[in-house]
């Protein structure tokens, strides 16, 4: 095993690895930390493409043991697609998409749960738990089935359906409730606290942030080892901008790459905007959105566990957060799909959104490289219905 240590996101302190963890002493997420020098050794641009493609061939920035074969469902590595007619009616060049929905369960959040399931089964853990807003739900529950585990779920009421029975049709136990996914948290913690399930919401466990971070391995190989201008990310609970955050610290540290970093962009929609409120103001914790609505359902999470490691690779980065307006979110899917053939998920369109606006205002140069995250399938989530209806006996195909 690569792993040194696990590490207290806030102060530091060192945690034995080989063992399940939850949060640290002081509440806040543990970091897998790995030895680079051994890593090093094996770890090539050469050696990386000669192995078989998907996120199980960065092994050694793993913290899975080597001898033990992953939970998986074939996470391949997903595409980066050019979005050529979008980018030219706004006057640039390069605007690409990282499209996630063509992982198993349809989302990026397969790529945290894989890890997270691998990871519990290693430990003997038998039943998992998570708050969700859909689509962690379905990836836990299909890697738990996967595993032989048991699955637990609750999600908020405006859930969507699909999400909720694809959820359950894994075997999973599922349960919607009033309120927000903070507040379905409740529920999972005091459950992980009798010994009822081991509690894998965002976070609140090591191992999902690590799975989520070989999005930021797949992009940097598959741009041929160059960095991006900008990231533009959609941030709810945050474990991906954090995970690619640390991963480029990773990948520079076993020699791939040089200190050179993205900017990263935090988007949210307005009617859930913690991160962009903390950020503007100037704090290192986020509080509490209040009243959190928005048809970007990933998105919509009032309180993040990991705010402060949000903001701080936003900071560091030399990025910022933006909100962006209902209107403003559907008008990117739509115009995305009928332009360049490619239906973006509603957290999606808000960061195609985030994109517009920071184009227009010159946080982002025209002829910059901008890389969006387009997290889950459009399919997953209820579609406006544009189609007309006819009667086969007297229409004629001149009508159509």
């Amino acid at each position: 095993m690569f792993v040194s240590h696990l590490e207290c996101s806030l102060t530091g302190e060192h945690y034995p690895a080989g063992q399940p963890h939850n949060l640290s002493k002081a509440g806040k997420p543990l970091l897998v930390r790995y030895d680079s020098d051994r890593a090093r050794q094996t770890m090539t641009r050469q050696s990386l493409a000669a192995r078989q493609p998907g996120m199980w061939k960065w092994r050694e920035l793993l913290p899975l043991a080597e001898e033990v074969e992953p939970v998986s469902l074939g996470e391949p590595e997903t595409p980066i697609i050019p979005l050529r007619v979008t980018a030219s009616k706004a006057g640039t060049k390069s605007l690409l998409v990282k499209d996630e929905g063509r992982l198993p369960t349809g989302s990026f959040k397969a790529r945290g749960l894989t890890m997270a399931v691998s990871m519990a089964k290693q430990f003997g853990i038998r039943s998992v738990a998570l708050p969700t807003n859909g689509n962690a739900g379905a990836a836990l529950a299909a890697y738990a089935a996967r595993a032989g585990m048991e699955a637990v779920v609750v999600c908020p009421a405006e859930t969507p359906e699909i999400n909720v029975r694809e959820t359950a049709a894994y075997g999973a136990r599922v349960w919607v409730a009033d309120g927000q996914i903070d507040e379905c948290g409740r529920l999972i913690r005091e459950g992980a606290a009798e010994g009822r399930w081991f509690d894998c919401s965002t976070l609140k466990e090591p191992y999902r942030l690590e799975g989520k971070k070989v999005m930021g391995f797949e992009l940097v190989e598959q741009l041929g080892w160059k960095i991006p201008d900008a990231i533009f990310y959609p941030t709810g609970g945050g474990t991906g901008l954090i995970g690619m955050w640390k991963a480029f610290d990773e990948l520079e540290a076993v020699g791939l790459i040089g200190p050179e970093r993205p900017r990263m962009y935090a988007i949210q929609a307005a009617g859930c905007a913690p991160m962009v409120r903390a950020f503007e103001r100037g704090d290192e914790f986020a509080e509490r959105w209040e009243g959190a609505a928005t048809v970007a359902t990933g998105i919509r999470v009032p309180s993040a566990v990991g705010d402060f490691l949000i903001l701080r690779a936003v900071r560091e980065s030399g990025g910022t957060a933006i909100a962006v307006e209902e209107q403003d979110i559907l008008r990117a899917v739509e115009d995305v799909a009928r332009d360049d053939g490619l239906l973006l998920c509603p957290e999606g369109g808000a960061v195609l959104a985030g994109w517009r606006m920071a184009l227009g205002s010159g946080l982002v140069g025209r002829g910059e490289t901008a890389l969006l995250f387009n997290c889950a399938n459009g399919n997953k989530y209820p579609l406006p219905d544009a189609s007309r209806r006819l009667e086969l006996g007297s229409a004629e195909a001149s009508a159509l």
